[in-house]
């Protein structure tokens, strides 16, 4: 599996992102029961509210070599500033839509 990780930009300068990766790397929380290699093949924002540039940037992760969109739990569940992204349902549709043979996971932790 080669990983393309999404978050959010208003968590970028509070997050490293170090428990996503952590749980990749180990197989924990959205990662668990993945039997496969899991390589992380970039990191980049949503590209601010309300995920404006969430669909170039996804392109740029699969044209990278991506096969899994990963949304950090920042979007789903808005951690670590609790406060979930407004607008994840329609960001993880437009993905869905848009990209429909790649694999997406909708948090990580």
């Amino acid at each position: 599996m080669k990983v393309g990780l999404i978050r959010c930009l208003q968590t970028e300068d509070m997050c490293p992102s170090v428990t996503c990766i952590k749980n990749m790397k180990e197989k924990k929380g959205a990662f668990e029961g993945i039997e496969e290699d899991i390589e992380l093949v970039g990191v980049n924002t949503c590209g601010g509210c309300p995920g404006k540039k969430i669909i170039p940037r996804v392109k740029k992760m699969i044209y990278i070599g991506a096969d899994t969109i990963v949304l950090g739990s920042c979007l789903k569940y808005g951690s670590p500033i609790d406060f979930p992204c407004p607008y994840f349902e329609e960001i993880r549709s437009l993905i869905e839509k848009k990209f429909d043979k790649v694999r997406l996971i909708d948090w990580t932790h």
